[in-house]
């Protein structure tokens, strides 16, 4: 570290003075032909200067290259001949006009790499010249005296250029670079770790070795670009590094603008990542510093914190005011990715949901049978009916009635348990989905997938049976109605309360049931049957005709009633499908159609 410094200080002092190497006392120059010897030596202060990289300038370059460069009136022409090349072949021709160095051979091929990306140009002629093998011969022979920079990039522009891995010179280099990862400022670091996380992904070991260095020196983190760009490019790669950067993230919170909010939010949501406190502190920052937000930004934004189900009632306010203008000049798939994750936070902003619902029917030759079911589904799990009720569902009729056969299975079913949801699902919608050659399908299929679709015929079985009068089937058969057990499910703090509640009301447990899976797909949290004087009555007693299997034949005594428990819950950090909005509406509809008084309980 001390050595480090001093080198440091001393190149920054002879860089303000010294312009060519001829001023420089003759002890600090490293002859060409001892490179490898000053390398092998780290601990002569002098022979550093060689192969460190000292604090880079504007253009990513030390002091030390700096003052080399300028110096030599020939490399500066070199240079500036590289720079304002505009095509390959200026490039390649500069090998057999002038005797290069491995450091302008390096600039050179980098320079290849950047014009061919900008003109999207054909590598594979590039890297099949003679002149490219010969700056390619160049740089290997002289492979430790390229400048920590220009090596970085030289790396990078052989992998864009599609350089065979396995072919000696390209070893070279990346052998070259994980010798001198020690040596390279935070900044190198930094931008290797990110091209290399995009273009090799985990597997690659050089991007693993970076890593750790970044790890380890993540003190020396600076401002806010180089934490949004990790956290967006290699954050994946190591949450130890992520879990750094989130922290740092949390410390320069008020700097970020409305764009690195937005990078850092998507970061977090495709990784999963919910960071309460920085989630917390960008949303407040959010909402105090950046008065207007892009459309860009905005649908960012909601899809994030709808990926991470983080509710900020303040932001989804905003985000839904600001949106409104925008609806009817937006695309159909903006106007589905934005209601869909204010579907997935339940949050129900109803002139938001009108002016889509608006969209639809004044954009409906644009919107495909895709993005129709996605805003129904959406509209049902919010529980939202149009003000225009009629218009819109005659319209989604219109469109859909000769699309139903095109829906794959999980589809077609989603769409019509939306349409039991909203109240609007027709018998043609019905006899699709519970007809005997659609779920016969599922039957003996225990995973989750097929366990989740079969619930959802369970509830359009009964709002077939319960809510559609002029209805006459077909409907499921009675094995296909015995309750779902949901896999690991907890016993939540709401539920556990309630039982206690009940269990001095009830008296026996005779008196009551709790957990009832019934055959209409739902869910009681407690039932009871009392009498015409509110008193508990015996259930096993009673025909129970909302279960697959009933313990008792009697009918109720005249005046009494039965009584369902149903819980009113919804967890911010739960994303259980069964605490959406329209589903419980459902649940409850049916539950009281089923002869029950219902209780919600909150």
């Amino acid at each position: 570290m001390a050595a480090r410094l001093v080198q440091r200080c001393c190149w920054r002092h002879l860089g303000a003075f010294v312009s060519t190497p001829s001023a420089l006392p003759a002890s600090l120059l490293v002859p060409a032909g001892k490179a490898v010897m000053a390398r092998a030596l780290p601990q002569a202060p002098f022979a550093l200067f060689h192969t460190s990289s000292p604090s880079s300038w504007a253009d990513g370059f030390s002091v030390k290259e700096q003052v080399e460069e300028g110096g030599n009136p020939e490399h500066r022409v070199i240079r500036e001949l590289i720079e304002t090349a505009t095509s390959p072949q200026e490039l390649l021709q500069l090998s057999g006009l002038h005797d290069l160095n491995s450091n302008q051979a390096s600039l050179i091929i980098s320079q290849l790499s950047r014009l061919a990306a900008e003109k999207k140009l054909e590598t594979e002629s590039i890297l099949q010249d003679a002149r490219f093998q010969q700056l390619i011969s160049i740089t290997d022979s002289q492979i430790s005296q390229v400048w920590n920079n220009t090596l970085v990039n030289l790396l990078k522009s052989l992998y864009s250029l599609g350089m065979d891995s396995s072919r000696r010179e390209m070893q070279s280099v990346e052998q070259e670079v994980l010798w001198r990862l020690r040596r390279l400022t935070f900044r190198q670091l930094a931008s290797l770790a990110e091209f290399l996380a995009v273009r090799q992904g985990k597997e690659s070991k050089l991007l693993n070795e970076v890593i750790k260095k970044l790890e380890l020196r993540w003190t020396e983190l600076e401002g806010t670009r180089s934490v949004v760009t990790l956290m967006a490019k290699v954050g994946h790669v190591s949450p130890a590094l992520m879990d750094r950067l989130e922290d740092k993230a949390l410390e320069l919170a008020e700097q970020f603008n409305p764009d690195d909010i937005q990078k850092i939010m998507l970061a977090l949501a495709y990784q999963n990542r919910r960071c309460v406190p920085l989630l917390r502190a960008l949303s407040y920052h959010l909402i105090q510093k950046h008065p207007e937000l892009s459309l860009n930004i905005l649908m960012d934004l909601i899809f994030a914190y709808g990926k991470l189900n983080f509710h900020q009632p303040q932001v989804f306010q905003k985000i839904a005011t600001d949106l409104h203008p925008h609806v009817a000049a937006m695309t159909p798939v903006e106007v589905t990715r934005c209601i869909r994750s204010f579907a997935l936070l339940k949050w129900l902003s109803l002139p938001l949901c009108e002016a889509i619902a608006q969209y639809a029917l004044d954009n409906t030759k644009q919107l495909s049978v895709t993005h129709l079911c996605s805003i129904i589904l959406s509209f049902a799990r919010l529980n939202f009916q149009p003000s225009g009720n009629e218009d819109f569902f005659n319209m989604v009729h219109e469109e859909l009635q000769d699309q139903l056969d095109n829906l794959e299975p999980h589809g077609l079913t989603d769409l019509v348990w939306s349409l039991c949801v909203l109240q609007q699902a027709r018998a043609p919608y019905l006899q699709r989905v519970l007809a005997p050659q659609f779920h016969t399908r599922i039957r003996g299929d225990q995973s989750l997938k097929a366990q989740n679709l079969r619930l959802k015929l369970m509830h359009i079985n009964a709002a077939a049976r319960l809510e559609s009068p002029d209805y006459r089937g077909p409907f499921l058969p009675a094995e296909m109605l015995s309750a779902v057990e949901p896999a690991g499910e907890k016993v939540t703090l709401l539920q556990s309360s309630l039982r206690e509640a009940l269990a001095g009301v009830l008296g026996s447990r005779d008196n009551g049931r709790f957990d009832v899976r019934t055959i209409y797909g739902w869910q009681i949290d407690a039932e009871m049957v009392v009498n015409n004087e509110n008193k508990p009555l015996p259930l096993k007693d009673f025909a129970a005709p909302h279960l697959l299997r009933s313990e008792g034949t009697k009918p109720l005594p005249p005046g009494a009633r039965r009584v369902a428990f149903l819980r009113w819950e919804f967890p911010n950090f739960s994303n259980r499908s069964k605490d959406l909005l329209g589903r419980y509406a459902m649940a409850r509809r049916h539950v009281q159609a089923a002869g029950f008084l219902v209780v919600d309980v909150s």
